[in-house]
């Protein structure tokens, strides 16, 4: 059975009470991010209908708000995700030959994940740092000005971090 655990659970209930009577709706963003990252790093169906049951919404109501933003995964993602942006500013940069790069360097596609299940490579829309194109988020962090050299150190680094 789906349940959060009593921590998370609490954290739902606050998140919820931010809003006005009937409105717990707008916890959906911030309780999908709890969902995500307490169940796998992505969110199945159940997940989503668990979620959906917590905010007493339509479970429609959850997938097209997940399948709609690409910080929520759909399917299992690597221990390390590649969200390369490739939008205008970055593509001039040189983002496409980045993805390519990194396609090369580790053998997967957009939206594939290695045999290892280290790294996922999730191309994304504009992360709003044009400025220090060809960029991507990794986590929490950006990584900025990428170039292969960097790109494989990122890769070394995140390897190391694994064992």
């Amino acid at each position: 059975m789906i349940q959060f655990n009593d921590k998370s659970l609490a954290k739902v209930a606050e998140i919820i009470s931010r809003y006005p009577e009937g409105r717990q709706k707008s916890a959906l963003l911030p309780v999908l991010h709890l969902a995500q990252e307490e169940f796998g790093g992505w969110l199945d169906v159940p997940v989503m209908d668990y979620v959906a049951s917590l905010l007493n919404i339509e479970p429609i109501e959850v997938y097209e708000v997940a399948s709609f933003y690409t910080m929520y995964n759909l399917k299992p993602v690597g221990k390390y995700v590649f969200e390369v942006c490739q939008t205008g500013p970055c593509m001039l940069r040189g983002s496409d030959d980045i993805i390519a790069y990194i396609k090369q360097k580790l053998g997967i596609g957009p939206g594939e994940t290695t045999a290892d299940g280290l790294f996922t490579l999730k191309p994304a829309e504009c992360l709003g740092a044009c400025g220090y194109a060809p960029m991507m988020q990794l986590g929490k962090h950006y990584r900025e000005h990428l170039t292969k050299e960097k790109v494989d150190a990122i890769i070394e680094e995140c390897r190391a971090k694994a064992n």
